[in-house]
């Protein structure tokens, strides 16, 4: 038996109503809006090709502003699941199942969250800079100098020096020559630098300063050896920089599990 096509939007009678219903009160419209239609799109009562209703009919059912319609679009155009034609509107991409690969920031509230991301980091950076040390230029290696400069202008006035830490590692990644590095260190953002996401249990400034003096000792080791363009010890001073990381943090992660079995 041949199925009837459904018409634009390829949904009809309670499916449409479903998705053409009015939102409840949310500090994220956006975000509500890319859940309803990516409910729909994965429950599979939006088709692959089908048209999504036009802004004003979504800004009239779900009772959102313009705006707000054309972010969530951009971001479920973002996810995969959105392709837009100028003029025709928005249509559900035909694979739907090639969602590009993201890190969710919201899920990356714990420390074994972040342990992975560092794991992540470990598999690339290291290579990163042992290409930075095979491809070195004085003009590749001016920005990393400056960024480790920053660092320690950072620690100097008692600072964190996150967003130094973060420049040093992009500029590494971009002295490797192949942007794809760069891409993804800016894609993970300032999760790059795991401090920002969870705070190290350091009680006193001094702590503090003594410890990014270790890991600044360790940026210097590196910067040493991609300016020499020693790409074994390159790689080997990034992967001991990362590793340590790992370590400090894990054990950081058995302190917290220690303290909260003690405290059940």
């Amino acid at each position: 038996m041949t199925r009837r096509p459904l018409g634009p939007t390829a949904l009809s009678g309670p499916d449409r109503q479903l998705l053409l219903r009015p939102l409840r009160p949310t500090r994220n419209l956006t975000e509500e809006v890319v859940a309803r239609i990516a409910g729909e799109i994965r429950a599979g009562r939006l088709a692959p090709g089908a048209r999504l209703p036009t802004e004003q009919r979504l800004m009239q059912a779900m009772g959102v502003s313009r705006t707000v319609v054309r972010e969530a679009v951009a971001a479920l155009r973002a996810e995969g699941l959105v392709t837009t034609r100028q003029g025709s509107g928005a249509f559900v991409a035909p694979d739907t199942s090639r969602v590009p690969f993201r890190i969710d920031p919201n899920g990356l509230s714990s420390i074994e969250d972040v342990l992975e991301v560092m794991e992540l980091r470990l598999a690339i950076e290291v290579e990163a800079a042992a290409l930075a040390a095979e491809r070195m230029t004085a003009h590749t290696l001016a920005p990393i100098a400056n960024a480790l400069r920053s660092i320690e202008v950072a620690i100097g006035k008692g600072e964190s020096a996150i967003a130094e830490d973060f420049a040093f590692h992009r500029a590494i990644a971009a002295a490797s020559g192949n942007p794809r590095f760069g891409e993804l260190l800016q894609f993970l953002g300032g999760y790059v630098i795991p401090r920002q996401s969870i705070r190290v249990a350091i009680t006193t400034p001094q702590e503090q300063r003594k410890y990014l003096m270790r890991i600044q000792k360790e940026h210097r080791r590196i910067h040493a050896a991609i300016g020499a363009g020693q790409s074994a010890e390159a790689r080997k001073a990034m992967r001991t920089h990362l590793s340590r990381s790992l370590t400090r943090y894990r054990r950081l992660a058995e302190r917290h599990l220690q303290i909260w079995e003690a405290e059940r």
